[in-house]
C-alpha cells in the first residue's frame, strides 16, 4: 500500500504541474471586448460557432479536463491518506 500512495501523490504532482503551467500559458482575456462584441457582431457570430476550434478554445477545454482531473485527484488522496 506504501508504493500505491507514492505512485498516487506522484501522478498528483504531475498534474498539478501540468496545470500551473496550463494556466500560466494562457493569453490574457481582451480588455476591449465589450467593444468588439458592438463593433464587429459577424466576426462575433462566427466565433461563437467555432470556439471549441480556435487556440482559445482548446486551452480553455484543457483547462477545465485538467482542473477536474485534479480535482478528483485531490479526493483521491486525501481519502487514501485517511483510510490507510
Amino acid at each position: 500500500m506504501d508504493i500505491f500512495k507514492k505512485v498516487l501523490v506522484g501522478i498528483y504532482l504531475a498534474v498539478s504541474a501540468i496545470l500551473i503551467l496550463i494556466v500560466t500559458f494562457q493569453a490574457k482575456e481582451s480588455e476591449n471586448s465589450a467593444e468588439d462584441t458592438y463593433e464587429n457582431s459577424q466576426y462575433n457570430k462566427f466565433f461563437d460557432k467555432n470556439k471549441g476550434r480556435t487556440k482559445k478554445g482548446a486551452a480553455f477545454r484543457n483547462t477545465l479536463i485538467v482542473s477536474i482531473l485534479y480535482t478528483v485527484l485531490t479526493i483521491a488522496t486525501g481519502i487514501v491518506y485517511i483510510v490507510w
